[in-house]
């Protein structure tokens, strides 16, 4: 069957993913190769002090971003593109819609941007004995019930950014594990929402009399692979005005951008894990099991499936080194000399491999923002050294990718070194991978494991989540990490770097450093304003 046929009779997937800066349509066909796309850039908003997006800005992004898919449809395979064969919602992770009974929104929506949940965040982690962030949709509506908001005793159902835009296209109040895991803690045991929790939620606002127990108000929770109901004939024209999409189409559970990005890199199998490194670095490990007690530099959720995942997400990462990187241009171009910023990149990250394993005593702290995971409210990006330290290139540039991974290394470090978690492979994403075998290196030596990057991690979580709406249509059993493994990812072509014993020690040597010098960058933050 030809790609234009295999659009014409719905043999194919369509993910969609709402990330913060971008709405990406991807369809696919049954082998996950990638037949169309469409895209819509949007920003958040600061109204009132919270961080949001309308509704009207939701539904006119949804919109945009199918009308263009649609349209490279049209272009490429000269035909409308009127039915799939699945579809499936993603966004951008935690914060809080809250609705009353007719289906209105009551404030806003918060998105995970909103830090103004410290005191939930802390009596719910206390309550809870599993540690509750504050961009955790649990944290938002305990905050709203200490601040005494007046809507809180209107609601009658709250859900996330994925789990609205479903429940609008199907009439289903639904969410995957994965994503659900980002509003409340779930029981690994029963993919659902830990019911012991739920009734310490509920004894703790006995008190307030509101007329619901959050059980009725929280989504229902499906695991990859389970079908959550169908596009509607509201919700078709909902997606497509135009009126030439059907309705019936089945739907899988919409899920998160971790979960999708797991997906999208076939990280969702126990003991692998997946880094995205850029502008912000963050990791998920599967575990074999629940951590032993919770940690404030670690994050719980879940895969897609329900498995446990161990999050250590960390605001900075490659934007000091990136900076750096700029004034090396601004010197070449002084002496107007043409180098492009790739080939710079690549001189001058190669030759950190050449520095000492240690950095030869230099210091960098790489924080713009605030860094909770090592308990920073604020951040001065810093670079410090010893006066008989070997300050040369190599060390120099060497120290600034040791930093970049510097925080996210203190909570990776609990996984491996207190708690033991046991990892076979790390597939590795982002901008810091883009020079060849540097950047993979650096993260091996961090994580002491091995560390891949595939040609095909670049395609996103609309991608992933089309592999997921995908797996649902599937005929035979077969688990999801066999599915990724055997079908999705069997031919990808996959580099991949093993740890080197000399740099796992040099780095564990640098941290020591690292975790010393903390009490500097605390000076800098406090005295620099």
């Amino acid at each position: 069957m030809g790609r234009r046929e295999e659009i014409m009779e719905g043999s194919t997937a369509l993910g969609i993913e709402f990330g913060s800066t971008r709405i990406k349509a991807v369809l696919v066909n049954k082998k996950n190769e990638i037949l169309a796309q469409g895209d819509h850039s949007w920003e958040n908003q600061l109204v009132d002090g919270i961080w949001t997006y309308s509704l009207d800005a939701i539904w006119e992004g949804l919109q945009d971003c199918y009308r263009k898919l649609a349209a490279d449809v049209q272009t490429k395979y000269q035909t409308e593109l009127t039915t799939l064969g699945s579809i499936g919602f993603s966004a951008m992770m935690h914060g809080y819609m809250p609705f009353d009974g007719e289906g209105r929104l009551l404030v806003p929506f918060r998105t995970w941007r909103n830090t103004m949940t410290e005191e939930a965040s802390l009596k719910l982690t206390e309550v809870f004995g599993f540690h509750i962030p504050q961009r955790w949709s649990i944290a938002h509506l305990y905050q709203a019930i200490l601040k005494g908001e007046e809507h809180v005793k209107d609601v009658r159902f709250f859900t996330t950014l994925a789990g609205y835009i479903h429940w609008q296209l199907t009439g289903e109040k639904v969410l995957g594990v994965g994503e659900a895991s980002g509003m409340f803690p779930i029981d690994s045991k029963t993919k659902q929402f830990d019911t012991g929790m739920i009734a310490s939620f509920d004894e703790l606002v006995a008190d307030k009399g509101f007329p619901w127990k959050l059980a009725e108000i929280l989504p229902a929770v499906k695991v990859a692979g389970e079908h959550a109901g169908v596009l509607t004939e509201e919700g078709a024209r909902k997606l497509d005005p135009s009126g030439k999409l059907c309705a019936g189409i089945p739907l899988c559970p919409p899920e998160g951008d971790a979960g999708t990005g797991m997906t999208a890199t076939n990280s969702v199998k126990v003991r692998t894990g997946n880094v995205s490194a850029g502008t912000s670095v963050f990791s998920m490990v599967v575990t074999e099991k629940p951590l032993s007690k919770a940690y404030e530099e670690i994050d719980m959720v879940t895969t897609p499936t329900g498995e446990p995942v161990a999050m250590v997400h960390c605001n900075n990462c490659t934007s000091d080194l990136n900076a750096w990187v700029n004034l090396f241009k601004e010197t070449l171009d002084l002496f107007g000399a043409e180098v492009s910023m790739d080939d710079l990149y690549g001189k001058l990250y190669n030759k950190a491999l050449e520095g000492d394993a240690d950095c030869g005593g230099l210091l960098a702290y790489n924080y713009f923002s605030g860094e909770h995971v090592t308990g920073f409210e604020e951040g001065r990006p810093l670079f410090v050294r010893q006066p008989d330290a070997a300050f040369n290139l190599s060390n120099f540039m060497r120290t600034h990718l040791y930093t970049s991974l510097g925080a996210l290394k203190t909570g990776m470090d609990i996984l491996l070194k207190e708690e033991k978690v046991a990892i076979d492979r790390i597939t590795g994403h982002g901008g810091l991978f883009k020079t060849k075998g540097v950047g993979q290196s650096v993260l091996a030596a961090a994580c002491d494991a091995p560390i891949a990057v595939m040609e095909t991690a670049g395609e996103g979580g609309a991608w992933g989540m089309a592999i997921l709406a995908n797996y649902m249509m599937r005929q035979e059993e077969i688990t999801l990490d066999d599915y990724l493994e055997q079908e999705v990812f069997a031919d990808a072509v996959c580099e991949m770097e093993e740890p080197q014993p000399e740099m796992v020690s040099g780095f564990d040597a640098f941290m020591e450093t690292y975790k010393a010098g903390l009490a500097v960058e605390r000076a800098a933050v406090d005295h620099l304003r």
